[in-house]
This record gives structure tokens, C-alpha cells and sequence, in this order.
């Protein structure tokens, strides 16, 4: 088994090089590990006192980043350092300020994890959610390095639960403590012979409620809704956009709409706009005037759809059609009704928001279409849906307490 796992290792670093030729994230991620080791070596040589986080990507770096923030507050003498394993994190969280070093992190070699964790002797280490790369983590467990792993969720058809997952089992000796979402995960790993795992949730609540308190006033959308629901759909993809674009010029509803595409390159921003037949204006491009005035605003940048959240009435989290849908609970602790397409049975939220009716997912446009129509004409249903969001976010937040208030060196 360990044999194929450093085969496949092999053949998808091998894979990546090959793809760097004509994709720019595989080029990336080839370019960023380029004398990795070395470069680390250079930066961190004389330091000691370390801690080490590791993130898959950004979304898992947001959601690690409530406990980063209050390990880094309450153990100021450690130096921290994080870790990604994709270039859409590394790439725009390569000067977070909020630790002392971020690097790309090199393959899972057996060569590679005995000079990483050599170089940074980390004294406690943490995985966000998911990532279970064998050969890091058995030096870890070799030199008895106190590890963690948060906001995690099992499954029973993972390979830990299988007959023939010994390797993978293997891995999990690695960490002192598991801090789960869900009452299944405690009892997966139970029947497996673990007994170091708590229920401590999810850090996102805790994340999306710092993000809301801090979340930008654009001054721009202070008067678009000009008394009228705004409808947010943000992080959409091609088959969303069809559907919102189709209920907007078909609908007589007295709607504003914003639309916050998942990819804002110029083609697929031109391709949104040449599909809407109502007034519409380009975020960057428009004066207040302009945005006041019209009824599709589209944002064609990244970095303001958590800020813009807060002037909407109605949430859309695109990805539904995709592989995933994507953040619901930015929206949902606005206190909005959140609306998603079908593949969301992976996200615990998205089920947990469903059953409370603060969220409600459609599979064809008529769905959508009653929807959008019932929440224009009954405002205390949209009300109480939105209520609901919001006193789930507020519920459930309190994980990152829990895992500080838990961890030992």
C-alpha cells in the first residue's frame, strides 16, 4: 500500500509538471516549490519556537484562520508558520500578516517531510479540516510532535473506515486530537479505536461573524436599493448565471439584483452582461449615479462579495450545478434567506440551514422562479427564513474557544 501511495505522489507531481506547459495554477504550483526546501532553510534558519498550520487552499485558510488569529494573541512568543498546498491559497495569502512565515508545501516524500519538519522543529502543528499527507504525518507522530486537526469531517465511505484502509488508518495515530463538526465523525472514528475526538464545530461561524463585524462600507451601494429587495447572487458559475439571468429579464418583480461571478476574467464578465436585457453597470467602471440607477449591478473584481452582503435581502451561493456550492454562511449571518443549487449534500450547513428553513434549493428554473416570487410577495416569510440564518450562525459559533481551551503543548 505505502508503495502505491509514493507512486501516486509521483506520477501527480509528474502530472503537474507536465500540465505547467499550458496551465497557469499547474505552473504555479511547479514554480512555487522550485528549491522549496532551500528557501525555507534561508528564512527560518535561527528561529526557534515554531508552529506550524497547514491549509489545503484559501477556503480552508478562512476557515482556519479564527484559531490562527487567537493561538497567535494568546502564545505571542511562538513563531508561526503556514502552510499551503495550492496556489489559489499560497498565491493570495503569501503576505497574511497574521504569522511569520507562509510557504508552498513540498511534496509528500518521505525525503521532503523528514528535512521540512527538520528545518522548522515545530513544537505543536495543526491541520484545517482536511489533508492527510502519510509521510508528514508519520515523522510527526515518530517524533511525538503534539497535532491537531480542526473543523474536520468523516465519512463512512473514506478510506480510514475500509477493510482494506490499514495505511490510511495509519495516519490518523498521527494526531493527539481530532476536533470534528458532527456527532457521525466522533462515532466513525470511535469504531475505528479512536477515543481522542471532541465535537467542537465549525470555525467558518466563528470566521464569517469576525468578517461581517469588520465588513467594508462601500459607499457606492449605500443607495441602490432605492427601497426596493436586493437579490445577491455571489460566487456563481455559468449554469447559475442562466437561470438568475433568465428570471431577471422575465420577471416583473421590482428586484435589484447584484451578481458576483466564483471567475471575473473579462470574457466571462462580457458574457453575463450580453445575456441581461435590463439596465445593468459594471462595478469598477460605474459612478454612484450609474449604480444607483440601475437594476443588474455585476462585479467584475474579488475581495468585496463578503462587504457586499450586507445590502442584500436574498442570497443565491452559486456552485450548486457544479462540484459544490460554495459559502453559504457569509450570507446567512446577514440574517438573509439563502437559495443553492442541488449538490450540496457534502456541506453540513447547507443540510443543517435546509431543515431550519433559512435556506431552499431548487433543481430547474421553475423552482427558482416560485422562489424568488414568493419571497418578493411575502416579506415576513423572507423575514423569518432570514431569521433563522442568521440564529443558526449565532449558535454555532464557539469552536475556536473550544480548541484553544483544549490544546496542550
Amino acid at each position: 500500500m505505502i508503495l502505491f501511495y509514493n507512486l501516486s505522489i509521483f506520477f501527480y507531481s509528474l502530472l503537474v509538471r507536465v500540465a505547467s506547459l499550458f496551465n497557469p495554477k499547474a505552473k504555479q504550483w511547479v514554480r512555487g516549490r522550485k528549491d522549496i526546501l532551500k528557501k525555507i532553510e534561508e528564512a527560518v534558519k535561527g528561529e526557534t519556537n515554531m508552529v506550524w498550520f497547514h491549509s489545503a487552499s484559501l477556503g480552508e485558510f478562512e476557515q482556519g484562520r479564527p484559531v490562527i488569529e487567537a493561538f497567535k494573541e494568546k502564545y505571542p512568543n511562538y513563531k508561526i508558520v503556514l502552510t499551503f498546498f495550492s496556489p489559489s491559497g499560497y498565491e493570495i495569502r503569501k503576505n497574511y500578516e497574521g504569522v511569520d512565515y507562509v510557504f508552498y508545501l513540498p511534496a509528500d516524500t518521505k525525503r521532503n517531510a523528514k528535512e521540512f519538519i527538520r528545518l522548522i522543529d515545530p513544537k505543536m502543528v495543526f491541520f484545517i479540516k482536511y489533508e492527510f499527507w502519510y509521510h508528514y504525518l508519520n515523522e510527526l507522530r515518530k517524533l511525538e510532535v503534539p497535532t491537531y486537526i480542526f473543523s474536520t469531517i468523516f465519512r463512512q465511505d473514506q478510506m480510514f473506515f475500509k477493510p482494506y484502509g490499514g495505511l490510511y488508518r495509519k495516519i490518523l495515530k498521527a494526531f493527539s486530537h481530532f476536533f470534528v463538526q458532527n456527532e457521525e465523525s466522533i462515532e466513525l472514528l470511535k469504531g475505528i479505536g479512536f477515543e481522542n475526538v471532541s465535537l467542537a464545530g465549525d470555525t467558518r461561524f466563528d470566521r464569517v461573524y469576525s468578517i461581517a463585524k469588520q465588513a467594508k462600507v462601500l459607499p457606492q451601494l449605500e443607495d441602490f436599493a432605492q427601497n426596493r429587495p436586493v437579490m445577491i447572487a455571489g460566487s456563481t458559475w455559468p449554469k447559475d448565471e442562466e437561470n438568475i439571468i433568465a428570471y431577471i429579464n422575465t420577471s416583473e418583480n421590482d428586484y435589484k439584483y447584484i451578481i458576483a461571478a466564483h471567475e471575473v476574467d473579462e470574457s466571462h464578465i462580457k458574457n453575463i452582461v450580453s445575456g441581461i436585457e435590463k439596465p445593468y453597470v459594471r462595478f469598477t467602471t460605474a459612478t454612484k449615479s450609474e449604480i444607483d440607477a440601475a437594476e443588474v449591478l455585476v462585479v467584475d473584481c474579488i475581495g468585496v462579495l463578503s462587504s457586499l452582503y450586507r445590502y442584500g435581502d436574498i442570497s443565491y451561493i452559486g456552485g450548486g450545478f457544479g462540484r459544490g456550492i460554495h459559502n453559504t454562511l457569509e450570507a446567512a449571518c446577514y440574517g438573509m434567506p439563502v437559495i443553492f443549487g442541488p449538490n450540496y449534500h457534502k456541506f453540513k450547513e447547507a443540510i443543517d440551514l435546509l431543515a431550519l428553513g433559512g435556506a431552499h434549493t431548487y433543481e430547474n428554473y421553475e423552482r427558482l422562479n416560485s422562489l424568488l416570487d414568493s419571497y418578493h410577495k411575502d416579506v415576513s416569510l423572507r423575514k423569518k427564513s432570514g431569521d433563522s440564518s442568521k440564529k443558526y450562525v449565532d449558535e454555532m459559533r464557539g469552536a475556536t474557544d473550544k480548541i484553544l481551551n483544549t490544546i496542550k503543548f
